[in-house]
């Protein structure tokens, strides 16, 4: 933890120690009264101040992803492309001080012929993905992450809404900064499979993507009524998606 405190004031130092250290510990749910709990300091009389560490008191959030992004490939991956996965996730919150929380699609319960409905914040995460020398498969270690607030929550404040995308190709840009020489891998699912999103990114990053059904529909090689209803992509579209899909900086 040493690396990381030139980011932080010495009061906040103290609590950050505090909170990582209960964090690690607490079962369950990880939030900040979880912590005090578990280090013993759940009637501590400050309480607030720990709380305030994630709400007022001024560090850069971005200036600490970088430097735990560079201990992590400085640790496994020091040479060679780096992989990143990147994903959106849901925190199911609720409160009238959750104010940036909204209405989404449940990617676990939902099916493609049944829709649930999940409230909560929603949080964009970017991960690298390395092989750690004692366990067989690739761990995916989160660098960054970020709160996509609702539409409903910039229409209130009167600010531009930013879709998920767009924090996308900002969180995408921004890891390309700070490695600026090295060749990055994106690797997303179906959910970034915008063309206006792979078009700004792919002349720095190579951008891995599953296309959606709406613009590949597999070849027919069958006769069968439910293939038979397939629509060919047209060829100028195909020639786009076979142009913007992966570009190696």
């Amino acid at each position: 933890m040493a690396m990381f405190r030139v980011f932080f004031t010495a009061p906040v130092w103290d609590h950050v120690l505090v909170l990582v250290a209960g964090v690690i510990l607490a079962p369950g749910k990880r939030t900040v009264s979880a912590a005090l709990r578990v280090m013993g300091l759940g009637s501590e009389a400050g309480f607030a101040r720990y709380h305030h560490v994630l709400s007022e008191a001024r560090w850069s959030s971005r200036a600490v992803a970088q430097k735990l992004l560079a201990m992590i490939l400085a640790a496994f991956l020091p040479s060679g492309p780096v992989v990143v996965g990147m994903d959106d996730t849901i925190e199911r919150r609720w409160g009238p001080k959750i104010a940036a929380r909204g209405i989404y699609r449940d990617p676990v319960r939902s099916t493609h012929g049944h829709f649930v409905k999940a409230s909560g914040l929603r949080w964009l995460s970017l991960m690298v993905t390395v092989q750690i020398p004692f366990i067989r498969r690739r761990w995916a270690l989160p660098f960054l992450t970020i709160l996509a607030p609702s539409q409903r929550w910039s229409t209130e404040r009167g600010r531009r809404h930013k879709k998920l995308t767009d924090w996308a190709r900002q969180a995408v840009l921004q890891t390309k900064r700070w490695l600026a020489n090295r060749a990055i891998v994106i690797v997303a699912d179906s959910s970034f499979a915008a063309l206006e999103l792979i078009a700004s990114v792919r002349q720095h990053v190579c951008f891995v993507t599953a296309v959606r059904r709406a613009f590949w529909s597999p070849p027919n090689f069958s006769m069968s009524r439910k293939n038979s209803d397939m629509v060919e992509i047209p060829a100028a579209l195909l020639q786009r998606l076979t142009e913007t899909l992966c570009y190696a900086a």
